[in-house]
């Protein structure tokens, strides 16, 4: 149990996930602008932000990791640059997560779908 200044209790929540600390809002933040940044299509027009969940084929996002990989690598040795690391990073996130949530599809489980903002 978890005993308050106040004399409010609560249950313990040490077996709970705690998405707080697990993620970082800064991260996240920036992940969002280079995601939104990234809504202009070829054509002109602005995809939903969850058009992705719809769903990618698994090789697509791993051939575009490893290209976003590649760059980080050769960035690397160029000597990294911030602003250019952290649109790679996010590219590579991008994409960890369209996988991640294919496999979980794939698995059966229940993975929503997109709303289509």
């Amino acid at each position: 149990m978890r005993n308050f200044e106040t004399g409010a209790t609560r249950n313990d929540d040490s077996d709970k996930l705690d998405y707080e600390g697990f993620l970082s809002p800064f991260v996240l933040r920036e992940f969002g602008e280079y995601m939104h940044k990234h809504r202009l299509q070829a054509d002109g027009k602005l995809r939903a932000s969850d058009n992705w969940q719809k769903g990618i084929p698994q090789e697509e996002y791993l051939k575009s990791m490893i290209r976003h990989v590649m760059d980080l690598w050769v960035d690397s040795r160029k000597g990294l640059s911030d602003q250019t690391t952290v649109e790679t990073l996010c590219a590579v996130l991008f994409n960890t997560q369209g996988m991640i949530l294919e496999i979980l599809r794939a698995q059966g489980k229940d993975v929503g779908k997109p709303s289509g903002r």
